[in-house]
């Protein structure tokens, strides 16, 4: 099917070649004219303007729009509101807070105009192994949208969660359980670092893929990262954080939902931005292996 979409970074270029793949036709748009370039040699047409992306796609159009979460966003949004006709769809892919996406529904509703918010989970390796999508909003927009759903994920790899809203709050919670698993991995990997035994973490971690109960996607991600560079010497143990774990902690704050775990994962990213560790180390190192993000440089 026919769909348009908006931002080609890293996330939006590599889902753009994985449908062009699967056999769709994607009008293609990014205030980067390069990158709209690039993804026009790979097959996509390209688009100079939102209104040029809107007048390329035949209604009733689905627009998937995977820019940072925040006010570009809502710019974004707000613009296509204004260009797209009723029966139309707005797929936000982004880490949008699932309250600004319910908000965002209602608004688009008034106009005829369904909104999906998908929650993405996959990072730069989705390209070759599928993106995770947890979709909230209208069940017959969701049914528009499907096939491109299933050429994004790999097999049992989307559903419609439930209502708008719903999507990005299933992403929501999905990143603070990240952020802890990240957190033990982290604190695992130093004790064995600062061992008396001088010993050999790469080793271990490569031992640890081969059936232990610990083995993991993020723990492959962790012996990749640390082979050839067991110390990580070439990373500073300093951890951003995106905002999910932050709205997960509002949340559960305000529902009385205890989570001690990601409430320590989430503090222990901003006193990396303090103190050095080696478990600072392992969470950027693995940050930027599953998603591509920076890491800074020893000073």
């Amino acid at each position: 099917m026919q769909l348009g979409m908006v931002g080609l970074g890293k996330m939006g270029a590599n889902m753009t070649l994985r449908l062009l793949r699967g056999g769709h036709e994607v009008v293609a748009f990014d205030v980067d004219a390069a990158a709209v370039e690039r993804s026009t040699q790979q097959g996509a047409i390209g688009a100079s303007s939102l209104e040029d992306l809107v007048e390329k796609t035949a209604t009733p159009r689905v627009v998937w729009v995977m820019v940072p979460a925040g006010d570009i966003t809502q710019q974004t949004i707000d613009r296509l509101s204004e260009l797209l006709a009723e029966g139309d769809v707005v797929v936000d892919g982004g880490n949008s807070r699932f309250t600004d996406s319910a908000a965002r529904a209602r608004l688009l509703e008034d106009k005829g105009i369904s909104l999906l918010d998908v929650g993405t989970s996959g990072g730069i390796w989705g390209l070759e192994a599928g993106f995770c999508l947890m979709i909230g909003g209208e069940a017959a927009a969701f049914e528009t949208a499907e096939p491109i759903f299933e050429t994004l994920a790999p097999p049992n790899g989307y559903a419609h969660i439930g209502p708008s809203g719903a999507g990005h709050f299933t992403k929501m919670i999905h990143n603070g359980i990240e952020y802890a698993l990240m957190q033990a991995y982290g604190e695992g990997f130093e004790l064995l670092h600062e061992s008396d035994y001088d010993l050999d973490v790469s080793q271990i971690a490569e031992v640890w893929r081969h059936g232990s109960v610990v083995r993991s996607w993020l723990l492959d991600l962790a012996a990749n990262a640390l082979d050839g560079d067991p110390k990580l010497d070439s990373i500073a143990p300093y951890i951003e954080d995106s905002g999910e774990g932050r709205w997960t902690l509002v949340h559960a704050i305000e529902n009385a939902v205890p989570v001690p775990t990601i409430a320590t994962a989430l503090f222990a990213r901003f006193a990396s931005r303090q103190d050095a560790s080696f478990a600072g180390k392992i969470i950027a190192a693995l940050r930027r292996e599953f998603g591509g993000h920076a890491v800074k440089a020893p000073e």
